[in-house]
């Protein structure tokens, strides 16, 4: 594709230099450049692309873009030298030019998009397993990976930036998928990665504090969701039906209801919406309920445990139905999907009591994780959790203050530290447990080191509790300074169970 067809859609200030050229690829890192190639220079939250526009100019790429106004260097941009583009927004333009040099996949799949502090990962999945049993090819970008058929990849990001999400959709037209089911974060939609995609299905879940370190504010978190549901499902270039999915049982979704750009469908727990549930029905062995849509009733039973995924079951039947799948392919895709890694993920090794693994790491997430095993388990429930380092500190106390009220031993241990002080994160979220009477709460206990805590929590257990490690569900590292280090809760866990005595075993 030549540099001045990719450019058809921008927003151009100016342009100089030869744009009839073949674009051998596009990138907006420096260090990534390829001859022939498009250098889009991007403001990032650390590094400014524009930095490197001297050093990529003598690289002889095919092109670059800057955004207006930009002082280039007084050696850059003489004659003969590669196109020079310059634009209002390059952020957006990087989304746009992806796309476009991609060959526009997300105009030829079905676009799936489901977003929410909580719940996005269980609700892509299950969505996902849903649409196959309906005869959808496809394809899933989430938290725990990316899947394009077959193939498997780790997740660097929940949302990808704008190039490899792209990328990822491309790849899943040429592998024949129809469909594709993203989880869209916060962060994604306020730096726009998913500019130069157009959805057909928006989901959301629900909005609980997170990422306040980077959004600042609840209004600021709330008005980067809600552009998946004004800008990014409004009809552009397809012309098949959009729907918006909306969890009224958060206030928050019931603004988004008003303000969303896509016909919509409500879903509940606690009130009569389009899709709401009876008849509920919880156990440690799953789920029964019967849901009730715009398309008619069904009895629904899922291997899934807890209210809150209930409350994820009713979302993804919705993306089913807005698909135009039966009532029958919902009940069988939803019957025959038995688990998303690391959430509420069973452990068993012989063990006389229940471990449990959840990628819980909000307060809100942790409470609906809480208030499912007491609705499980009529015994102690034994907690093991922490809070990421470099993040929003204002949830720690409130971690703590729910752990504490709904849990009745805790063991306050790191998470991802990163270049915190572990112990000033033990600390805040030690607040939130001292800010209540000894009535109150639960035992507590501070273990620094995860491994050593989810040791002496399994080792505190007797017959009948649960033991919930939270907060890593799926992950397999831990982020101590800048290290990675290998750690996966469920590794670690299965190892101290194979070595506890055997009085602990059944």
């Amino acid at each position: 594709m030549t540099l001045a067809t990719l450019l058809l859609p921008l927003d151009v200030v100016s342009t100089t230099g030869n744009l009839d050229v073949e674009l051998s690829g596009i990138t907006d890192d420096s260090r990534e450049v390829v001859k022939g190639g498009l250098f889009v220079a991007v403001k990032g939250q650390q590094v400014d692309g524009h930095s490197f526009v001297a050093q990529v100019y003598r690289q002889q790429v095919g092109g670059i873009v800057v955004q207006s106004p930009f002082q280039a260097p007084s050696r850059v941009r003489k004659e003969g030298g590669p196109a020079w583009i310059e634009v209002r927004d390059s952020r957006k333009a990087l989304g746009q030019l992806a796309s476009r040099f991609f060959q526009n996949p997300s105009q030829a799949l079905r676009m799936v998009g489901v977003t929410g502090t909580n719940g996005k990962t269980t609700v892509a999945h299950v969505s996902q397993a849903v649409l196959e049993q309906g005869g959808y090819r496809t394809g899933l970008m989430g938290t725990v990976g990316y899947h394009v058929g077959a193939e498997y990849q780790a997740a660097s990001h929940t949302t990808p930036g704008a190039i490899p999400l792209q990328a990822h959709l491309h790849r899943m037209v040429d592998a024949g998928m129809d469909t594709a089911v993203l989880e869209v974060s916060s962060h994604a939609l306020a730096l726009d990665r998913v500019e130069g995609c157009e959805f057909d299905v928006v989901v959301f879940t629900n909005l609980t504090q997170d990422h306040l370190d980077f959004h600042e504010t609840m209004e600021s978190y709330y008005h980067a969701k809600s552009r998946l549901f004004q800008e990014f499902v409004a009809p552009v270039s397809k012309m098949g039906p959009k729907r918006a999915i909306i969890n009224i049982d958060d206030a928050w979704g019931v603004r988004l209801q008003a303000e969303t750009s896509a016909p919509v469908w409500t879903y509940s727990l606690r009130q009569r919406a389009d899709i709401f549930a009876t008849n509920v029905t919880l156990s440690m062995d799953g789920t029964r309920f019967t849901v009730h849509t715009p398309r008619g009733a069904l009895d629904i039973h899922s291997a899934l445990v807890g209210e809150h995924n209930v409350s994820n079951l009713l979302a993804s039947i919705g993306v089913g139905l807005a698909r135009g799948l039966s009532l029958d392919d919902v009940q069988q895709g939803i019957r025959g999907f038995r688990a998303v890694p690391g959430r509420f993920e069973r452990l068993e090794a012989g063990q006389d009591f229940s471990v449990i693994v959840d990628y819980a790491h909000t307060e809100d997430a942790l409470a609906q994780l809480l208030v499912a095993a007491r609705q499980l388990r009529r015994e102690r429930i034994i907690t093991v959790f922490g809070c990421g380092g470099d993040r929003d500190q204002g949830k720690r106390p409130k971690m703590g203050r729910v752990a504490a009220q709904h849990s009745d031993v805790v063991f306050l241990t790191s998470d991802n530290p990163r270049t915190e002080d572990p112990a000033a994160i033990l600390r805040d979220i030690e607040q939130g447990v001292l800010g209540l009477s000894a009535s109150e709460r639960g035992v507590s206990y501070v273990i620094p080191d995860r491994r050593a805590a989810i040791r002496a929590a399994l080792l505190e257990a007797r017959p009948g509790d649960m033991v919930l490690i939270a907060g890593k569900g799926h992950e397999d590292y831990q982020i101590i300074g800048k290290t990675r280090h290998r750690f996966d809760d469920r590794k670690v866990a299965r190892e101290l169970l194979a070595g506890l005595p055997d009085r602990r075993k059944r």
